[in-house]
């Protein structure tokens, strides 16, 4: 998977790992970073992977948009307009992927940086990574699925607090108003989400993206709704080659071999 510009993107058995691969910009994005990663994203989407793993290059983990690219383009809303769609190209397969989504964050996340950063299913950050939200501070809009995540993640206060006054959250604090799911020392960051990666990569895809298909229809179902969609689902799950194995392993008390 050698074919990108502004990624690097790497398949070792069922783990793919994604780098934003722009150190010098700041892994900024521009209009080709979006789409490859939509690209990148669509490449993922197969049973052969089960483990999406998702950094930066060098200081950053992402700046956010980047503005220089923005600035040049001959319509600048035109431009945004196409760089925001395939971003959210990319945001919607990585969410409805049966693969777990882990974010590896390894410096400043912010604007669309931050925005992709809280979208993985797992969340690693480097105990010197920064978020903020950045876009009103140059009269712009958040974009990136950040009007849905932080809502439901942190509540309306605290969102309306990151999106209007660009507060900075360190990785502990963004890790106690639970933005993060675990924070680690930089110079362990690489290792833990590799060994995270491979843990998760011993499990059922076809369970984890029921667990992932659950939690993104929550909020917008009732109560019976939920639970018919629960109940469907685990009886899918109990007819599938990965539901039998794990039963019948955990009755034959051994370690499952999911496919």
């Amino acid at each position: 998977m050698t074919d990108y510009q502004t990624l690097s993107v790497d398949q070792s058995g069922a783990v793919a790992r994604i780098t934003l691969n722009r150190p010098d910009a700041a892994n900024g994005m521009n209009d080709t970073m979006t789409r490859e990663l939509a690209a990148a994203a669509a490449r993922c989407d197969t049973p052969a992977t089960k483990v999406v793993v998702i950094t930066g290059a060098g200081r950053f983990f992402c700046a956010g948009g980047d503005l220089k690219d923005f600035a040049s383009a001959p319509s600048r809303g035109r431009h945004i307009k196409g760089v925001a769609d395939d971003l959210h190209r990319a945001l919607s397969t990585f969410a409805r992927m049966d693969a777990v989504v882990i974010t590896a964050v390894n410096g400043a996340a912010a604007g669309a940086g931050f925005s992709l950063a809280v979208t993985g299913d797992l969340v690693l950050a480097a105990q010197s990574a920064s978020f903020t939200m950045a876009y009103t501070r140059v009269g712009l809009s958040p974009d990136g699925s950040s009007s849905y995540y932080l809502p439901r993640l942190i509540g309306i206060a605290k969102t309306k607090e990151l999106m209007l006054t660009n507060r900075k959250l360190s990785a502990d604090e963004a890790s106690r108003w639970g933005l993060v799911t675990e924070v680690v020392a930089d110079d362990e960051l690489a290792a833990r989400a590799d060994q995270l990666a491979e843990q998760m990569a011993t499990t059922s895809a076809g369970s984890n993206g029921g667990v992932k298909a659950l939690l993104l229809d929550t909020f917008g179902n009732g109560l019976e709704q939920q639970m018919e969609l629960e109940s469907r689902l685990i009886a899918q799950r109990a007819e599938s080659a990965d539901g039998r194995e794990g039963v019948d392993a955990f009755l034959a008390k051994r370690a499952p071999e999911f496919r």
